[in-house]
């Protein structure tokens, strides 16, 4: 499979969504290693709109579900219906069975409903009636959280925050971009919009197999290690990540250099992906909420502190 494609599905994309490449990319990348991705930011700044593009141009089934405190695991799984014609339990798929999922205010949700969207995310399978579903790939879940209103919230645990391969921002556009934004929407004259499918879901998976081939050094993982490894003895964090976050960084270190067409792995492409990894795999000590400092500006004065080494190609 052509990884080259990867770059033409993001700057199909960048049509609908002004001067955001760089988290474009990250989400180009973060598809390709197979990884679910949360987004926490602002309302507003198209979350949804950048997830419904991304499942267009890939050619995947898309399927939002708005989180809400009475949602049940069975209205996402899907349930087993008795057809009376015929007198047998029917299933009745639930939207988990697409390939891409938006999982909109997943913190609104309750524990046991976040535990079959966690199942899923992390077995990529469902359980309907002690009967196992497997669901069909690519499979990739998109969630939201809106960082200032928790009233009538389930916090998610640390243990289903670490199922998320990255945590991205999307940050306010500039002053020219938000310009750009009114324009293209009076050129579109409607809400909708329609991009070129520039992979096939069948093509997708091919890339992302394409992504285990891909060379690391020892001097990378050595490098993805210390980087993680100091995030547990460091003055301030209380808990550091976890083994699943040096295999984060892999997955993206070799997701960036296949996007980029290589065929190994240099430090850039761990390091770049960092704080999307690690910010909210850690929990900082108490005294640094209160300064109200981030876990973004612990996590990069971490790796810088860390020596690069240097790449080396098989």
């Amino acid at each position: 499979m052509k990884l080259e494609k990867s770059k033409l599905v993001v700057e199909e994309v960048g049509r609908v969504i002004v001067g955001k490449q760089d988290v474009l990319k990250k989400i180009m990348v973060g598809i390709l290693a197979g990884g679910h991705v949360l987004f926490e930011d602002y309302p507003g700044l198209a979350k949804t709109m950048i997830v419904r593009c991304f499942s267009q141009t890939l050619g995947c089934d898309f399927s939002r579900i708005q989180f809400t405190p009475d949602l049940l695991p069975s209205d996402i799984t899907g349930t087993y219906v008795f057809n009376q014609k015929t007198g047998e339990f029917q299933l009745r798929r639930g939207p988990l069975f697409a390939n891409i999922i938006l999982a909109d205010e997943i913190n609104r949700a309750p524990p046991k409903t976040q535990a079959a969207l966690l199942e899923a995310m992390q077995e990529k399978q469902v359980t309907l009636e002690g009967k196992t579903k497997k669901l069909a790939e690519p499979f990739i879940v998109f969630a939201t959280q809106n960082p200032i209103e928790y009233e009538g919230t389930y916090p998610l645990p640390e243990a289903q925050l670490d199922r998320f391969l990255m945590r991205i921002s999307i940050g306010y556009p500039t002053h020219d971009q938000e310009k750009e934004i009114i324009d293209r929407r009076i050129q579109r004259k409607k809400e909708e919009f329609n991009l070129r499918t520039m992979v096939s879901a069948r093509e997708l998976v091919g890339m992302q197999q394409a992504c285990e081939r891909i060379f690391v050094h020892e001097s990378i993982k050595e490098y993805i290690v210390n980087i993680v490894t100091k995030t547990r003895g460091n003055t301030s964090i209380e808990i550091g990540a976890s083994p699943r976050a040096s295999l984060a960084l892999m997955k993206l270190g070799r997701a960036h250099a296949a996007y980029e067409a290589r065929d190994f792995v240099i430090p850039d492409d761990v390091k770049m992906f960092a704080s999307e990894v690690l910010s909210h795999r850690i929990i900082l000590k108490q005294e640094l909420w209160y300064r109200r400092v981030s876990p973004i500006s612990v996590i990069g004065d971490l790796v810088e502190s860390i020596p690069v080494p240097k790449a080396a190609q098989s």
